[in-house]
């Protein structure tokens, strides 16, 4: 399988990863992959970062996180989540992550053609960690009365 880097389809998420090949529904597309460390390295490195820019964390456990901020090559760190800040008609997430054995992977949630940018749910705790710390709408993950 051919995965490749470009710029995103999503205004303002920067790169995305998107496949060269078809991809089958069920089929993982990739591991997600970087430094293994504890959720309270990955906790002290958060605090170091000075512009909100470069968390590249897969939380798995207290013990086992995954780190790809300095893992340019860590292909599956470019997967955009399409249900985040920016949100597009028409675009939906269609992968999800998995743990397997220990292992994180992206797993497709339906199939793919060559050319299709490969989207992946973050999570809704992610988006509010953000919108805490002062990026985004103001407003996000609030009820509307």
């Amino acid at each position: 399988m051919a995965l490749y880097v470009a710029e995103s389809t999503l205004k303002g998420a920067g790169k995305g990863l998107f496949t060269d090949a078809k991809i089958k529904r069920g089929e993982r597309i990739i591991e997600y992959t970087g430094d293994v460390i504890t959720w309270k390295e990955c906790e002290r490195r958060n605090n170091e970062i000075k512009d909100g820019v470069g968390a590249y964390y897969f939380y798995i456990s207290e013990k086992k996180c995954i780190d790809a901020q300095h893992h340019l090559d860590s292909l599956a760190r470019y997967c955009n989540d399409a249900n985040g800040f920016t949100k597009i008609s028409g675009l939906k997430n269609n992968a999800r992550f998995e743990i397997i054995r220990g292992r994180v992977y992206i797993i497709a949630s339906r199939n793919f053609i060559p050319g299709d940018e490969i989207f992946v749910a973050y999570g809704k705790e992610y988006w509010q960690a953000l919108a805490e710390q002062g990026f985004g709408p103001k407003d996000f993950g609030k009820k509307k009365k």
